[in-house]
C-alpha cells in the first residue's frame, strides 16, 4: 500500500530565506530570517508539518547592540560540515547604504555538540571571501571530498547589488580559494526593481549539480533561475556552469502565491522524494520597503525529474501531495 500526505502551505509563517536540513538522527533542522532581523533560531521536528508547532526550537545567537554584526541578520543556513554544524549568515554594521547596498558581510557560528539546540555554539567568525564589498546568502556542499562555499557579492565593477560566487574551503569558516564568479543578473527576469542574483542552493542529481537562485526585486517579481554543471567539470571554471534563460519559478497570481524563491532543498524521510523550501507572500499591496514586511512565509514544493535529468519546479501550489 502507498502511503500518501498532503502538505499544507505554507509551513512555518513570517519566515522568509527558510533553509532546512534532514540529519542522520531524523530530525528536520530549520532556520530562517525573522521579521526583526535580531537573532538566530532554529528548530527541528520529525516532519516538515510539524516545525510550525514544535516545541524544540531555540534562540542560538542574538545580535550584539554595536559591532560589525549589530544589525539586519539575515538567511542563516545551519549545514552538519563533516563532524560539527555550522551556521551561515550575514549581518551588518549598521543601516548605512553604500554603492547602492547594506554593508552586509559573511559570518559562520560552529557548534561541536550534537544537539545544536542545547549546545554551545563558538564565537562568531567572519568569512573573508577576498572582496570587501556587501555579501549575504551563504550556502556550502561536499563534492568529490572537496567542501565548495557559495554565496552573492556585489561586484567593484559590474552595476548590480549582487552575482554568483564559488570558492573551495579548508575548513568551514575559510575559503581556500579565489572566489570566482558563476553567474550575474544579466536577463529580464534578474533585473526587475534590481539587479540580483541571490539565495543559492544546491541539488546534485543524475550526474550534475544544479544551483537554483534567486533574482529581481523581493516583492511579486522575486522569481528562482537555475545554473548546471557536470559533475565531472571543474567547478571553479565559470565555463563548467549553465544558466537557463528563463526562471523556473516564479509568481503564480491566480493562487495568490507571489515571489517565491530563497529556497533550499531536502528530501522525505526515506529519501524517496526531493523537496523544495522556499518563501512566498500571498499579496502584492506591501506597505512601504518590502524588506520590512513580515509576511514571507516558509513553504514546501515537491520536484520532478525529466528525461534529460533536470529538475522540473513547476508553480507553486497552495498544498502539496507526498507519496
Amino acid at each position: 500500500m502507498v502511503t500518501t500526505m498532503t502538505l499544507q502551505n505554507p509551513i512555518v509563517e513570517c519566515r522568509a530565506d527558510p533553509h532546512v536540513t534532514l540529519h542522520t538522527d531524523g530530525y528536520y533542522y530549520f532556520t530562517a530570517s525573522v521579521p526583526e532581523y535580531d537573532r538566530i533560531e532554529v528548530r527541528r521536528a520529525r516532519t516538515l508539518d510539524a516545525l510550525s508547532s514544535t516545541d524544540e526550537i531555540a534562540t542560538v545567537w542574538t545580535k550584539p547592540d554595536h559591532g560589525k554584526t549589530s544589525d539586519l541578520i539575515w538567511a542563516p543556513e545551519m549545514h552538519y560540515f563533516d563532524d560539527h554544524w555550522v551556521i551561515y549568515f550575514a549581518a551588518a554594521p549598521n543601516r548605512e547604504i553604500k554603492d547602492g547596498a547594506f554593508q552586509h558581510r559573511m559570518y559562520g557560528l560552529v557548534c561541536r555538540d550534537d544537539n545544536p539546540l542545547t549546545g554551545t555554539w563558538e564565537p562568531v567568525v567572519q568569512i573573508d571571501s577576498g572582496i570587501d564589498t556587501f555579501c549575504l546568502d551563504a550556502t556550502v556542499f561536499k563534492h568529490q571530498d572537496q567542501w565548495y562555499y557559495l554565496w552573492a557579492q556585489k561586484d567593484p565593477v559590474i552595476p548590480g547589488n549582487s552575482c554568483l560566487y564559488i570558492a573551495t574551503m579548508s575548513d568551514s569558516t575559510t575559503l581556500s580559494s579565489d572566489a570566482v564568479m558563476i553567474s550575474k543578473p544579466e536577463f529580464d527576469w534578474e533585473i526587475r526593481g534590481f539587479l540580483v542574483n541571490e539565495g543559492p542552493s544546491v541539488i546534485k542529481r543524475n550526474g550534475k549539480i544544479f544551483i537554483s537562485y534567486s533574482a529581481s526585486a523581493t516583492d511579486e517579481r522575486y522569481c528562482m533561475g537555475l545554473l548546471s554543471a557536470d559533475d565531472s567539470a571543474p567547478l571553479l571554471d565559470p565555463m563548467s556552469w549553465q544558466k537557463a534563460t528563463s526562471p523556473v519559478f516564479q509568481s503564480v497570481p491566480e493562487k495568490s502565491i507571489f515571489g517565491p524563491g530563497h529556497n533550499s532543498f531536502t528530501t522525505t524521510p526515506d529519501g524517496s522524494e526531493d523537496l523544495m523550501i522556499y518563501h512566498a507572500r500571498n499579496y502584492t499591496n506591501i506597505e512601504g520597503d518590502p524588506l520590512w514586511d513580515p509576511n514571507r512565509h516558509a513553504c514546501v514544493h515537491r520536484l520532478s525529474w525529466d528525461e534529460n535529468g533536470f529538475p522540473v519546479f513547476g508553480e507553486p501550489q497552495t498544498q502539496v501531495a507526498l507519496g
